[in-house]
Parts: C-alpha cells; structure tokens; sequence
C-alpha cells in the first residue's frame, strides 16, 4: 500500500470515528490518555475471588476486550499513549506481552503498531498500611485501608508507550510524597464528631497519590517532552466527609504545583521542586474529576483548566459522545457515565494544538462494536491531542 492510500485510509477510519487524521502530519505528535480497565477486577467473575494475576491469564487467553482495546490503540495510532487501569504485574508477562502479542499483530485488519519505549513502575493501589483509614473498625491492610484503593499491591496501575525516546536516567516519582508535606493540604472531617478523619500517625504516613505521579522526558527531534502521568482517585464511593473528593482535589494540585515548580516538592529521590520554568509538558490522565454536569467540581479542575501555564482552549470532542447525550456538554464526555474526566493538556510555552478528539463512534458506525458497552472495551475512551512544537 503506497503512502497515499495508506493516508486515505487511516483519514476514513478516523472519520468514521468522528475524528480527524491530522496526526499523520510530519510535523505534529500524536499524545493520548486511555484508562483500558485492565486489571483483574475487570476479569473475574461476580461473586468469585479476584486473582492478582488474572490479568496475565486474560493476556495470554486472546480476550477478546484486549483485542478491542488494541485495535482501537492501532486505529488511533497515538505516538505516546498513557495507559490507566494497566495492573503492575511482572514486565514481560503483562505490559511487553500486550506489545508483543496485540499490538504489533494486526487487530480486524488494521495496521499493527511498535512503541520500541515503555515505561512501567510500582503504585500505590492495595500497598497496605497499618491503619484503619476508611474508620470501619477493621485494618484489612487493603481496599480503603490501603495507601491507594486496590486489591492487591499494583491493582488498577500506569503504564507509557511511547515511539520516541524516554529519557529514562531523568524520570521523576512522587508516589511517596506525602499529605503532611503539601501546604495546605485538605484534611477530612468526620461530620459526626467533627475531629480530623485521620489521627496524626496516619496524616504523617498518608501519601498524596493514590497511584503514583510521574514525569517521564520524552526526546523529539531534539527536544524534551515531558510526559505529566497520573490517575487521581475517584472523589466518589465515601462519605459526608469526602475524603475522596478532597485527596482527588490534592492529587490535581499536585500537577498544578509541579508544573509551577513549587519548592515544597520532592522526588522519591529526594531532588527538590518540580518542572524548571520554560519547559514543554503534556499532562494525560483520567484525572476522575468534571469541570462541568452534574458531577462537576470545578475547584478541583480549575486549578489546571484555568491555569495560566496550561493550554486548555481544545477541547477534544465526539460525534458518538454528543449523539449519545445531547446534552449542553455531552460531546465533551470521555467516560460511558457521563462526565468529561480524561484530559490531554498540554503546556502554553512551547506547544501548539492542532487538532484532538476522543474515541466514541457513532451507533451506526461499523466501529460503534468498540464501545458498545463497558465489556467491549473500556467504560472510558481514548482521549488524544495532536500537537506541534514551536
């Protein structure tokens, strides 16, 4: 197939999934964000035990939500894709076999896709603390006792593609920074008593992360990129106290402080501060909080959307989005429960947005088979920015 042809056809496709080519561009990067629900909740059936590594045995079975999260990936074709929900499980046996085994063979005759870079590391999901923070009166050591909601330690994880380099010597962890440190972090209340929802120990060993934060450097013709990774806990399933809510508040703060180069901060290896000033960075997540609907909280977006150091004018939108729930910010949703929560945001200084779009077919699309429901692929979808640097 000459490059032409080959350019038409990716050009229809995207259509179809009311989105754009103008990825293939030689001067602009394709940078996208997909929670894939690839952890082992997601392959285990009601009722039964979750196993940690039903993830690996899901990879190795062919499922068949793996291969439509792969075509959909090579469909896209993002040139640095976060993955969310990606369990942290032994390298070669999770996030190299799903390189290895879907995403460089072709998936419903689309073309295949190498990422020759990956980045994948511990979490804070289902890592146990001695503490009974979700105040039931039990220490379980995980779920709402642990330092990041999960199951077991790496449960719901991170990972990075990426077809250019990463800088690997200059990444940068925050898993470890802790609430304590923050300024003003926003301690919960418990509404019955009206004392602090954590005692002192636990505020002392308490993280900001649910997950981990990175910073991973990403060369581009001679440039550095840098790739701003997280996934905020949901400010959901908790009570009058919020204490969800608050720690998503703080985890997003977290971003806004870093790409401010705040000098409270520190790395997991101890270096001060955050981004130096005049830096390129595209932040990708599912950040879990809407700026607009009825789950909007727009003190906790706003600290990114109405950011000064960030370009957040685009954006990325879906024909399936806006058909599914016509409602005034409908195809701006990113999740099946309708709420805008995935965000490609990239830095003002040194970037431009070309173009963008978020995975959502229409019902009467061929590739509506995707996303038919949360099983077929995700109940999220892929978010990307196409961006050149100036």
């Amino acid at each position: 197939m000459n490059s032409k042809v080959y350019m038409a056809a990716i050009s229809s496709v995207l259509l179809l999934a009311g989105t754009s080519s103008a990825a293939f561009a030689a001067d602009t990067l394709r940078v996208a964000t997909f929670n894939v629900s690839m952890d082992a909740t997601n392959y285990t059936k009601q009722g039964e035990q979750v196993n940690p590594n039903a993830l690996i045995e899901a990879l190795q079975n062919n499922h068949p939500q793996i291969k439509n999260i792969a075509e959909i990936i090579q469909r896209v074709r993002p040139d640095i894709l976060l993955l969310n929900e990606f369990d942290y499980v032994a390298k070669e046996q999770g996030i190299e076999y799903f390189k290895a085994h879907y995403l460089t063979k072709s998936q419903n005759k689309q073309p295949a896709i190498n990422y020759p870079y990956t980045y994948i590391a511990s979490v804070n999901t289902g890592l146990k603390t001695p503490f009974d923070l979700d105040n039931d009166g039990q220490v379980t050591g995980v779920k709402g006792d642990a330092y990041g909601f999960g199951l077991f330690e790496g449960h719901y994880g991170m990972a990075v593609l990426s077809r250019y380099p990463i800088d690997f010597d200059n990444i940068r962890t925050l898993q470890n920074f802790k609430n304590k440190d923050m300024p003003g972090a926003q301690m919960p209340v418990d509404p019955v008593t009206g004392e602090n929802w954590y005692n002192n120990e636990e505020w002392q060993a308490l993280r900001v992360s649910s997950k981990s934060f990175w910073d991973i450097p990403v060369k581009i013709k001679g440039n550095t990129l840098h790739v701003i990774a997280s996934h905020p806990t949901p400010p959901v399933f908790d009570g009058a106290e919020d204490r969800n809510g608050k720690r998503n508040h703080d985890e997003i703060r977290l971003i806004k402080d870093y790409v401010a180069n705040a000098n409270y901060l520190y790395d997991d290896k101890g270096v001060k501060g955050g981004l130096a000033a005049q830096s390129r960075f595209v932040i990708v997540g599912d950040l879990n909080a809407a700026p607009e609907g009825d789950k909007k909280r727009p003190d906790t977006t706003n600290q990114l959307l109405k950011n000064p150091l960030i370009n957040s004018q685009f954006v990325p939108h879906s024909k399936g989005a806006k058909t599914s729930y016509p409602q005034k910010y409908g195809a701006a949703y990113t999740a099946y429960w309708q709420a805008r929560v995935d965000y490609v945001l990239p830095s003002t200084y040194g970037l431009d947005v070309v173009d963008g779009g978020v995975f959502w077919p229409v019902k009467n699309s061929e590739l509506y088979r995707l996303i038919k429901d949360r099983n077929a692929s995700s109940d999220h979808r892929m978010v990307w920015l196409d961006i050149s640097m100036k």
